[in-house]
């Protein structure tokens, strides 16, 4: 998996520009799956984001997705879970403390973000904690109602 992670983030431009047309897409379909009912949906739409997150960016499918904030990179990846910025345990080669083996997440974040072209906006914002009641569920339906404005239930 970890293979595909760096792939995704030496492709990161192009991929977070194809991430942004599937959420306009998704927005643009607001009327159908707000008739349908979005928590009726939900389970099925997690299922296919766990698929395809989960083979292209290793995600950890945690419901509250920043892959767009973070050069493409999962922060979940990380063995502790941090999600604004590396812990003081980076190693001198950038790879990680916890596994020694693994390229830390903060700098292939840092590293797809430059490629985007966003160091300076995105990936500085500082993202909420993980609400671990998430998990499992589907960010790109909850994105398109926040994007929308469509109180979460």
């Amino acid at each position: 998996m970890r293979a595909a992670r760096y792939w995704s983030v030496r492709n990161a431009r192009w991929l977070r520009w194809l991430y942004t047309g599937l959420e306009g897409v998704l927005t643009a379909l607001h009327p159908v799956l707000s008739r349908i009912g979005y928590q009726r949906l939900d389970r099925s739409v997690a299922a296919l984001e766990k698929l395809l997150k989960g083979f292209l960016f290793d995600s950890q499918s945690c419901g509250q997705c920043t892959l767009g904030e973070t050069g493409m990179a999962c922060p979940m990846n990380c063995p502790k879970t941090l999600r604004n910025g590396p812990c003081g345990g980076v190693r001198a080669n950038g790879h990680c403390e916890v596994d020694p083996d693994m390229v830390c997440v903060w700098v292939t974040s840092w590293e797809g973000s430059q490629r985007i072209g966003n160091t300076e906006s995105t990936i500085q914002v500082i993202q909420p904690p993980v609400d671990v009641r998430l998990k499992g569920t589907s960010a790109w339906l909850r994105s398109v109602r926040k994007r929308l404005g469509v109180v979460e239930p």
